[in-house]
């Protein structure tokens, strides 16, 4: 199936009107979010990360991994990707708040996040992204989990797709079938916060996977846990369309 793309820029002023909303406070936080600058609902939304932070398994990831493989898109961090908030880390993340205007701490709140998302994240996507309506674009080829709100880009994860004999199939389909708590007796895993879209494959959080970049899944996309749990809280009461595309990674 071949998809029509959509210019970067066009999609890049998008992102950067969300963040410039979300910079100025204009985006309503919920008041579970008051106290920290955001909440599961705020768009590029991720937890404060602080140095000294870790991801010591696949129940406790505090996205550090994450923040150094974003931090090295941008050529500021080139030290190996160990979940680790040393020094390193912290020298790229203040390089990077100096580099996009903002307070320079060291500490990685809201606000830092979403400048970083939305200048990491690859936005060339099918034009089905942007129709209107939840729809989520998986690109295979950079291990990402696009969520796209009437055409803007609301949040970006990072996950793994399928391997070579299981790959998650190119294709657009609708979510039609959602279970929290699900398990795989074909497999024999669990498969929290499923969201199915295509036969057997469904966007999930998994129980194996510390960085997206290492292994790969049954066809399946695989979220960090609490990646996924934010995403079923944005999306399991809606309708959410799945576009997959991208060459296999």
């Amino acid at each position: 199936m071949t998809h029509s793309h959509v210019p970067v820029r066009a999609l890049l002023l998008g992102a950067l009107a969300v963040v410039a909303a979300l910079v100025v406070g204009v985006v309503p936080l919920s008041p579970a979010g008051a106290s920290t600058g955001w909440s599961l609902s705020t768009p590029l939304a991720r937890e404060t990360v602080r140095p000294g932070a870790r991801d010591l398994d696949v129940h406790h990831v505090a996205h550090v991994r994450e923040l150094q493989l974003r931090l090295a898109r941008l050529g500021l961090y080139r030290r190996a990707i160990d979940g680790i908030f040393g020094s390193g880390t912290g020298r790229a993340v203040r390089a990077f708040q100096h580099r996009a205007g903002l307070r320079v701490t060291g500490d990685v709140g809201h606000r830092t996040w979403a400048r970083l998302i939305a200048r990491t994240t690859h936005l060339r996507v099918p034009a089905s992204c942007l129709a209107p309506g939840w729809h989520m674009c998986v690109d295979r080829r950079h291990h990402e989990a696009t969520l796209f709100h009437r055409g803007q880009l609301y949040n970006s994860w990072l996950v793994r797709t399928g391997a070579w004999d299981m790959k998650t199939r190119i294709g657009t389909h609708r979510v039609y079938w959602r279970d929290i708590d699900h398990y795989s007796h074909e497999y024999g895993g669990a498969m929290p916060y499923s969201q199915f879209f295509d036969g057997g494959q469904a966007l999930h959080g998994s129980v194996l996977m510390t960085n997206p970049f290492e292994g790969h899944s049954h066809g399946c996309v695989n979220f960090y846990l609490e990646d996924a749990r934010q995403l079923w809280r944005l999306t399991s009461t809606r309708r959410l369309v799945v576009t997959v595309h991208g060459a296999w990674d």
